[in-house]
């Protein structure tokens, strides 16, 4: 019963949100985000005191759909269920072989999104421990990760890519860069003006899922690649102080 009951009440917050249209193909999309196994994780932080409510979805990709949901203490949380049926991960395993976290690789389109929940939350907790400001993981059950609600609900903070941005935010990315590799052994790897929050007060990094240890075998090449991104992004706006092959050096020595 209480199954049933979670299904509609997040049917009817989709209906109301600007992802769910009124075509099958949308509710296709539904079914395949909240299948039984999805629908008793989310029960599972329910009665665990992680979640109270589940609100409508305030982001969806390829890989996952982002929801507000609402703690005991009325705090917002994001919650981050990652779609178990995505062919996307597979074209990522790349990002997990050669972690020494991870030793057996799922042969299955839901353990692998599992063992990708997994990923970013530990990925989240080394870069938050080493003082990089990233969204505070609080939780994860099988495919569904919980943590901090970044912006106002129901309306995530905007992106550099959205945002007018400075030098301030030029020496801000690239320092949260260089302390990501050197005091929390990561590599975001998947790093552009995409995946950083801009608030008035702050900046935040997010989307670790792909993140690497410096020890994966392509570090250096995904440390460059991200560096690369960003001076990209920061000399179309007008700013631009190194190459990065220079940054890249200075890091890494």
């Amino acid at each position: 019963m209480r199954e049933e009951q979670l299904r509609e009440r997040l049917l009817r917050f989709e209906r109301e949100s600007r992802y769910l249209k009124k075509d099958s193909n949308e509710r296709k999309v539904f079914e395949e985000v909240f299948d039984r196994a999805t629908l008793w994780a989310i029960d599972h932080l329910l009665s665990s005191g992680q979640l109270d409510y589940l609100n409508g979805v305030v982001n969806a990709g390829k890989e996952a759909r982002v929801y507000w949901g609402v703690a005991p203490d009325g705090s917002a949380r994001a919650v981050k269920i990652y779609l178990t049926a995505s062919a996307e991960f597979k074209k990522r395993l790349r990002y997990v072989a050669g972690d020494r976290r991870f030793n057996k690789i799922p042969s299955t389109s839901r353990g692998i999104a599992e063992l990708w929940v997994q990923k970013e939350f530990k990925n989240l907790q080394l870069a938050q421990k080493a003082g990089v400001r990233v969204p505070t993981p609080y939780a994860f059950n099988e495919n569904v990760l919980v943590m901090e609600y970044i912006g106002e609900p129901p309306a995530p903070a905007p992106r550099f890519i959205d945002t007018e941005v400075g030098e301030a935010d030029y020496r801000w990315a690239m320092e949260m860069i260089e302390k990501l590799y050197r005091k929390a052994q990561l590599v975001h790897a998947d790093l552009s003006e995409y995946n950083v929050f801009k608030l008035k007060e702050e900046c935040v990094l997010f989307d670790m899922g792909s993140a690497v240890l410096t020890t994966h075998p392509e570090a250096r090449e995904l440390l460059l690649r991200d560096v690369a991104n960003m001076v990209r992004f920061f000399k179309r706006r007008g700013i631009f102080e190194e190459r990065a092959e220079e940054i890249v050096e200075r890091i890494v020595s």
